[in-house]
């Protein structure tokens, strides 16, 4: 099995560190479930600890990287999960579905083996209030084709709640919102080379160019000064939990 991340996650692992005021979100949503199934689950970021954790991920690169406490690992797809109805107390899919194949799927596999809350960490596409979408509009352009419409959830789970989920100006978790106080971080290679994101898109050479002359002229903090003293900012992230029929 070959996926996008056997390419792009070499580095993953040093890069998407967890972060800890998300995983207090996530534990919060998953209440006193004992077994949980962690669907696209990476290099383990996010699995909760003192509960019995199942981790599914297609990528063998993702699952080289995972550390040595981290939960077992089934290669396979979300779409086609290898467990009888109702075999957790609760599932998770953290910043994963976008990446699936067949999303609607994937999220009836998860309600059918989860007997408790199914919980997905996702974007939702319509929220447009990120500066790097000023200056990277092909980003917009790619999560309205990959992220299913926050609609779409309540579709093919039943109820659900749905909660924005701040991210913290000093965030540990290198995803695509992730440095929005540290512009910076965007100019770096290496950082977005965790995103899979600015891989989906290519060549963003220009605008890295144009957001490097703002931050040395002084004209990005003069746009975004009401974000210098944020410690939190809503980028549109959101916590999809499945509500009891």
């Amino acid at each position: 099995m070959r996926t996008s991340y056997d390419t792009i996650g070499v580095n993953y692992s040093d890069l998407r560190k967890p972060e800890a005021r998300i995983e207090a979100v996530i534990s919060n949503a998953l209440g006193p479930a004992e077994t949980v199934l962690n669907v696209g689950a990476g290099t383990g970021s996010y699995e909760p600890a003192g509960r019995s954790v199942t981790a599914v991920e297609p990528s063998a690169e993702m699952i080289r990287q995972r550390g040595p406490s981290a939960a077992p690992v089934i290669q396979g797809y979300a779409e086609s999960l290898p467990f009888d109805d109702n075999s957790f107390d609760a599932s998770t899919a953290i910043l994963t579905v976008h990446h699936w194949t067949d999303k609607e799927q994937g999220l009836k596999e998860m309600r059918r083996v989860t007997r408790g809350p199914v919980i997905v960490l996702t974007y939702d596409p319509s929220f447009r209030a990120f500066w790097l979408l000023d200056y990277f509009p092909e980003l917009a352009a790619l999560d309205e084709t990959q992220m299913p419409k926050i609609t779409d959830y309540a579709e093919w789970l039943g109820p659900v709640a749905v909660s924005p989920v701040p991210i913290p100006h000093d965030c540990s978790d290198g995803f695509l919102s992730a440095y929005w106080r540290r512009p910076a971080a965007y100019l770096d290679p290496r950082i977005r080379a965790a995103m899979s994101s600015f891989w989906a898109v290519g060549d963003v050479s220009e605008a890295l160019t144009r957001l490097e002359q703002d931050l040395a002229s002084g004209a990005w903090e003069q746009r975004h000064v009401e974000l210098l003293n944020l410690e939190a900012c809503d980028c549109g992230y959101r916590l999809v939990v499945t509500e009891s029929l």
